[in-house]
């Protein structure tokens, strides 16, 4: 253990270790005792003083038995370290419990996704809803998802999202600063009514005030589960179509109006800029043309 190593939390000094690779690794490999800070486990919120020895236990990593399958995918950009898609709404980004096929990861897999430790999610760095569209980095390589990981820590990885909201905004500039997460008495909702809040923030401006609508540019500081949809329900703007925490069925639309539209951020590599953008898909610019329609006399 290295004497610069002092005062920092357990959690944080292993998940920049290069076998772990990321917080949250780390904290399963504290909850499953596979750390020991001489010869005793400890909570992942121990500080270290410098000079401990820590013995860490990094199980081996299990092959990923997922297939390729074909899904008609966008592919914004990509290197040989990573590439930016445009997911389509409906698909679940990766594999889970109900969900064992056709899958962005499944689709994504001709296109050499790797990286992250979780064999159901090789390459994941970041996620959307099901029902949200857009744009999302996915790494090539366990060093290229450490890479942008560490850009997501950070805040430098620019996510800026269009958003329809029933409602007039009382500014044209906002931040939510409200931490959320599972409610009390539903665990199936994010909610600010939480045992267990976490930070989130949330910045939006008004790109354009329709009759009962609003168009709003989101940008996301932190990346919680369903933030920009709990956020802008909390503060009266509910996002259209949002079958939660919205307005179901506004606009005819069967998902919430919410699209990834813009991904920003300096290579992990490189350090060259890479600017990714995509356009409303099909059924959210029906729904704002029929929003930016005149109301009847």
């Amino acid at each position: 253990m290295p004497p610069a190593a002092a005062g920092e939390r357990l959690d944080r000094f292993l998940a920049g270790l290069e076998e772990v690779g990321s917080r949250a690794a780390a904290e399963r490999l504290l909850a499953e005792g596979r750390v020991l800070v001489n010869g005793s486990g400890r909570p992942k919120s121990f500080r270290l003083e410098g000079g401990e020895e820590v013995e860490v236990d990094v199980p081996e990593r299990r092959e990923a038995t997922l297939e390729p399958e074909d899904l008609d995918l966008r592919i914004a950009y990509e290197d040989e370290h990573l590439l930016v898609v445009d997911k389509p709404a409906g698909v679940v980004v990766h594999p889970s419990a109900g969900h064992g096929s056709g899958t962005l990861v499944h689709g994504l897999l001709a296109h050499a996704i790797a990286g992250g430790g979780k064999a159901e999610r090789p390459g994941i760095v970041h996620r959307l809803d099901r029902g949200t569209s857009g744009l999302l980095v996915v790494a090539r390589s366990d060093e290229a998802h450490r890479r942008l990981q560490r850009l997501l820590r950070k805040r430098a990885i620019d996510r800026e999202y269009l958003a329809l909201v029933r409602g007039r905004p009382q500014s044209q500039i906002g931040r939510i600063e409200a931490a959320v997460g599972r409610d009390r008495s539903d665990p199936t909702r994010i909610s600010l009514d939480t045992a267990t809040p976490r930070e989130a923030v949330t910045n939006f401006e008004v790109v354009e005030l329709l009759p009962k609508h609003a168009l709003l540019r989101v940008r996301l500081e932190t990346g919680r589960t369903h933030q920009i949809r709990v956020h802008l329900a909390a503060i009266d703007l509910p996002v259209a179509g949002d079958p939660v925490y919205g307005v179901p069925g506004d606009l005819e639309l069967e998902r919430q109006f919410l699209h990834s539209a813009r991904l920003a951020f300096d290579h992990p590599f490189t350090e060259e800029r890479v600017e990714a953008e995509s356009p409303l898909p099909a059924d959210l610019e029906r729904a704002y043309q029929a929003a930016r329609a005149p109301l009847s006399a």
